[in-house]
């Protein structure tokens, strides 16, 4: 058992309270308490984070930039993509370039307010900054 001063919250160091990827933190953040409550649990995989820096300063983007900014192969990023898809935080749409087949990501407004918090956090934990990120 530890009294929190060494960082944890009295558990393992897991934060089982953290609500899971894709749910608002917004009730945590509320609270006041420390800047890694407003992470997403979600953005943790490396190559999920770069996915969603890469979208983040653009409207859309066709797959095949993506996976080659990102520097993974089509298996991979389509797996990534579809965990973000499914948490509602970018929307794919497929269509065609004359007759190539083409695949179009993009941020949704969630996935951009998530993303956002996210980066704010990771800002004040990095400062030393106490409180939440949340407006």
């Amino acid at each position: 058992m530890t009294d929190g001063t060494d960082g944890t919250d009295g558990t393992d160091g897991t934060d089982e309270g953290a609500p899971a990827a894709g749910v608002d933190s917004g009730a945590q953040a509320k609270r006041g308490g420390h800047p890694r409550h407003d992470l997403a649990p979600l953005l943790n995989a490396p190559v999920r984070l770069s996915v969603v820096a890469a979208l983040a300063p653009l409207d859309k983007a066709e797959f095949g930039f993506v996976r080659d900014l990102v520097e993974v192969s089509d298996s991979v990023l389509s797996k990534q993509v579809a965990a973000l898809e499914e948490a509602g935080w970018v929307a794919v749409r497929k269509g065609r370039v004359g007759r190539r087949p083409r695949t179009w990501i993009s941020l949704t407004a969630e996935g951009r307010a998530v993303y956002e918090r996210h980066l704010a956090a990771l800002r004040a934990i990095a400062l030393g900054q106490p409180g939440s990120t949340s407006g």
